[in-house]
């Protein structure tokens, strides 16, 4: 049986570009990725990097205006969601591809139980009966250890715990077993303890029904627990892309061995913890040229010229003129004869 990496992509993304307003620089910019079914990539970086604005393109949620696509192609099984019609579009989300978001409470209808919520996306893509909506929505709730799923399919969203919610959400999201997932930091809102409940039970559930997932996130924790692919992202830019194992033991970008560095680590700390000093630029000031290089300590006059990923190793590309950062540091020591 063929891997996920073997297989035909299931979305391919090429120089998908988001604009604000009359800017002359695009907030996301030429962000290109593929995607196998059951594989996961854990988008990663600071907030403001362009993650979740990626997201929302995908999904064809951008508010418009301000937001416009500006430019590329996203490709769901060969057909190209950034030109398709509204209504189109809307056969799409929900069906062959949903999205799990941030803070349930927000996303939920406070006025509607929670099964009727899930039976609608049913009846919506699936074009069944209230009755057999209703099955589907209670078979789901049991798929995600909702504990007494026939009680909860009557409760409104306030009467479940934070934990509950996301389960509900993760619920609505695979009933019409969508090809597509995208997670949008699904556990920042939750304890510990559930976190990890929500990542175990996402894991089981896409191992089931073979979806491919975008995981947005800032936390290198779950990138190292979820991801089979990592897309680091910086000013609206992919600075490093690679497989998980590449990106952690060889990580070649600035930015990413910054934010690699600022992980805390267990037992006794001796020293303070590592930061990225600066801060991201606001959008429509970037600095002309690579966007990391007013934070950056490698930075030269070449960093002028706008990066691409390149090649840096078997399935890793990097966005930095220096990488190899290896031979950076071997000139460095060559220079000052040290």
């Amino acid at each position: 049986m063929p891997s996920p990496a073997d297989a035909l992509p299931i979305l391919d993304v090429d120089g998908l570009s988001v604009r604000l307003g009359k800017m002359d620089q695009n907030i996301v910019d030429n962000v290109s990725f593929t995607l196998a079914p059951g594989q996961t990539l854990c988008v990663v970086g600071e907030s403001g990097c362009g993650k979740s604005l990626t997201a929302l393109a995908l999904m064809g949620l951008l508010q418009s205006p301000p937001l416009s696509i500006s430019g590329g192609t996203a490709r769901l099984g060969g057909e190209d969601l950034l030109s398709m019609q509204p209504a189109d579009f809307r056969e799409i989300r929900g069906g062959r591809m949903a999205m799990i978001f941030q803070e349930p409470m927000t996303s939920l209808n406070p006025g509607l139980r929670i099964g009727e919520q899930i039976a609608e996306s049913v009846r919506r893509h699936k074009g069944v009966s209230r009755a057999a909506a209703r099955n589907r929505a209670l078979e789901m709730l049991r798929r995600v250890r909702i504990p007494a799923p026939e009680k909860r399919l009557d409760e409104y969203p306030h009467q479940l715990s934070g934990g509950m919610r996301q389960r509900a959400m993760i619920a609505m999201a695979l009933a019409n077993d969508p090809e597509l997932l995208i997670a949008d930091e699904p556990t920042t809102a939750l304890d510990v303890t559930i976190q990890a409940q929500i990542l175990d039970l996402m894991r089981v559930l896409q191992s089931e029904t073979g979806a491919a997932m975008i995981m947005i996130t800032h936390d290198l924790g779950v990138v190292a627990e979820m991801a089979d692919k990592v897309a680091v992202m910086y000013g609206g830019h992919i600075v490093e892309a690679g497989s998980v194992e590449r990106i952690f033991t060889d990580p070649q970008h600035p930015y990413t061995i910054g934010l690699m560095s600022s992980m805390p680590s267990l037992g006794r700390r001796q020293d303070r913890l590592v930061t990225v000093p600066g801060v991201v630029p606001q959008p429509g000031a970037m600095p002309k040229g690579c966007r990391f290089a007013t934070r950056c300590p490698f930075r030269t006059e070449a960093c002028e010229t706008v990066p691409v990923l390149r090649p840096c190793g078997e399935g890793h590309e990097v966005a930095c003129i220096h990488a190899p950062l290896e031979n950076l540091a071997a000139r460095d020591l060559r220079e000052t004869g040290t």
